[in-house]
């Protein structure tokens, strides 16, 4: 029994092993390097063939740098803070949206939310590049959007949308809508609903029933969502570059033109490696926090 507790508990931590911390320590060592005219083009390269020497020769060629050169170019943390700006928007956009969904989802007859469900997941059945490149058809100038409020008279001329933080922000919202959906609908259906009966006969309105009781049950729900759509969205890349144009900055794009385009990986693994740690440092501290609020509990 003990061994197959071990086996179950050893799958997902060889997963993250592999996949996670592996991929992580070489981009860490990446980021430690100096740039060269190389293939890779980093050195040094971490060689065991030199034996403990060449470990140490290794360790005390390190540098800081590259992190360093991230302080002194504004263009780092610009990018950073703008990515968080429209991260932390597109997310609040995104829950105000998604919310009334799993609302009616959630309080729907059950031989509908199956096909509800089908509805929210749909659009994963068709690329994501082909998804954002349609909001090109339909947010240009010559679009689908301004050609319906031309027509309406709704507007004199075409609107600009395209190529703009709004367009960003219109692009993350369609993309990452069903995993804010999904986490919060799972919530609303285990929802007790005596639970406001309750509230009702003790003098609560609905209003205030749904601000007392299904808003703060619902919390977990609301959390997972927003850390599903706000932990992408911060690196997003493709969405900015079709639908945001040159001038919108974010962290995402940075890092392609690092990679790809000045071919300094060094300095493009530091900027990856400093976005992971603004993202895991929140997330840790979070669960800590829940975590002692359910200690509290009980």
């Amino acid at each position: 029994m003990n061994i197959r507790r071990l086996v179950l508990i050893a799958v997902p931590y060889l997963w993250l092993v592999a996949l996670f911390l592996i991929p992580f320590v070489i981009v860490v060592k990446i980021s430690l390097s100096d740039t060269a005219l190389a293939i890779p083009p980093y050195v040094p390269t971490f060689d065991l063939s030199g034996g403990w020497d060449g470990v140490k020769s290794y360790f005390s060629q390190l540098d800081f740098d590259n992190f360093t050169f991230l302080t002194e170019d504004d263009l780092y943390w610009r990018a950073y803070l703008s990515s968080l700006k429209i991260a932390v928007i597109a997310t609040v956009a995104t829950l105000l949206a998604a919310y009334p969904i799993a609302y009616g989802m959630a309080r729907a007859a059950p031989e509908w939310r199956p096909t509800l469900m089908m509805l929210v997941i749909l659009p994963f059945w068709t690329s994501f590049l082909i998804r954002v490149y349609s909001w090109i058809g339909i947010l240009s100038q010559e679009g689908y959007l301004n050609q319906l409020l031309l027509g309406l008279g709704l507007i004199d001329q075409p609107l600009k949308i395209l190529n703009t933080n709004l367009a960003v922000y219109i692009g993350i919202v369609y993309t990452y809508l069903p995993f804010m959906i999904l986490p919060i609908y799972a919530t609303l259906e285990k929802l007790d609903q005596s639970l406001l009966e309750a509230a009702e006969d003790l003098g609560c309105s609905r209003l205030s029933a749904f601000w007392l009781v299904t808003l703060p049950l619902s919390r977990p729900g609301i959390v997972a969502g927003c850390f599903l759509v706000f932990i992408p969205a911060i690196g997003e890349f493709v969405i900015p570059s079709l639908l945001g144009g040159s001038r919108t900055l974010m962290i995402g794009k940075v890092l392609w033109e690092e990679f790809f385009s000045n071919r300094d990986w060094p300095v493009a693994s530091a900027v990856a490696v400093v976005l992971l740690l603004l993202l895991i440092v929140p997330i840790m501290l979070f669960q800590r926090n829940q975590q002692k609020q359910q200690e509290a509990e009980l």
